[in-house]
């Protein structure tokens, strides 16, 4: 039986975001410290746009980690939308994790993440993410030299990918938690309503297929979801794009290409609802949704007027 959060009163609660420059590695990251997939992962930029919540337990300790937009520098409405999102999420929590892609080390988009991390009131803890893809000199020189422009309370060397050093900082992150009630039930991984999840595992989907064809700007709402008599849920979305041409680079030759991403999805939503799914996707032209308030609302951003 699901407990009662307000039984642990004797335990720990907070929250955790997870900062960072775009693929550094923060959806993977929230995966691996929750043990399951509650964040889209993908090697194209910016995919995680909103506010992302993933619930996890080490001994008495509930952590919410909130995984936030990657942060860089702006030029869209929808870029600002995101990276105030994620400024948002790091000034609401409890310590901030601050992962560093060690490829890349301090380039000028961790120079400007870092020259504002300074001004957030939380404790800040720095990640060295992708270990397993340098030499541990070049470690060490990357952890003295970030150390040297912010004072962070410790320093982690993970990897995200294969799970290495994940243990150690989960269980510090959870020393670092204030005394509370857990706010979710024990069983609860995410904050995110099925039908978001949903739409953000085919939007990862249609990024794993059409990398370097399709635009960044393309969205996924599930419009509708109804549980059948036995047991299974037909579900329908909607994929927008901004113009006639991208339509039909999403569906594809004979439809082969939307076919490949309903079929990739239907197995991750059903795996995620814990019940067989009948997915069905359309696909619509929405020229300027990227301006379009109510689609901001949809998201979980904020509007920006400029």
């Amino acid at each position: 039986m699901t407990e009662n959060p307000a039984e642990h009163e004797l335990g720990r609660c907070g929250f955790v975001a997870l900062i960072g420059a775009p693929n550094s590695g923060k959806s993977t990251l929230l995966n691996a410290l929750v043990g399951a997939k509650v964040s889209i992962v993908s090697r194209k930029v910016q995919t995680t746009r909103t506010l992302v919540r993933g619930i996890a337990l080490q001994g008495d300790t509930q952590i919410i980690f909130v995984d936030t937009p990657g942060i860089f520098a702006p030029r869209r409405r929808l870029d600002r939308a995101m990276v105030a999102s994620a400024w948002g999420g790091a000034g609401d929590a409890d310590a901030v994790a601050l992962l560093v892609d060690v490829r890349k080390g301090v380039d000028a988009e961790v120079e400007a993440i870092i020259a504002q991390l300074g001004s957030v009131a939380a404790t800040r803890i720095l990640v060295l993410n992708k270990i397993d893809l340098v030499a541990r000199p070049k470690l060490l020189d990357l952890a003295a030299e970030l150390n040297a422009k912010l004072a962070f309370a410790e320093t982690f060397m993970i990897s995200a990918l294969t799970g290495d050093g994940i243990a150690m900082l989960k269980e510090r992150l959870a020393a670092l938690m204030p005394r509370g009630p857990w706010l979710y039930p024990e069983d609860q991984i995410s904050d995110a309503p099925i039908r978001a999840l949903a739409a953000e595992i085919t939007r990862e989907k249609i990024f794993e297929r059409l990398h370097d064809e399709l635009p960044y700007q393309s969205t996924v709402e599930t419009e509708a979801w109804q549980d059948m008599k036995d047991g299974s849920a037909r579900v329908e979305q909607t994929i927008y794009v901004t113009r006639e041409a991208h339509k039909k680079i999403v569906i594809g030759e004979k439809g082969r290409t939307i076919k490949a991403i309903g079929t990739a999805a239907r197995k991750e939503i059903a795996a995620a609802a814990e019940q067989k799914i009948h997915l069905f996707l359309f696909v619509k032209v929405r020229e300027n949704w990227a301006d379009d308030p109510e689609r901001y609302r949809e998201m979980g951003l904020e509007f920006p007027k400029q």
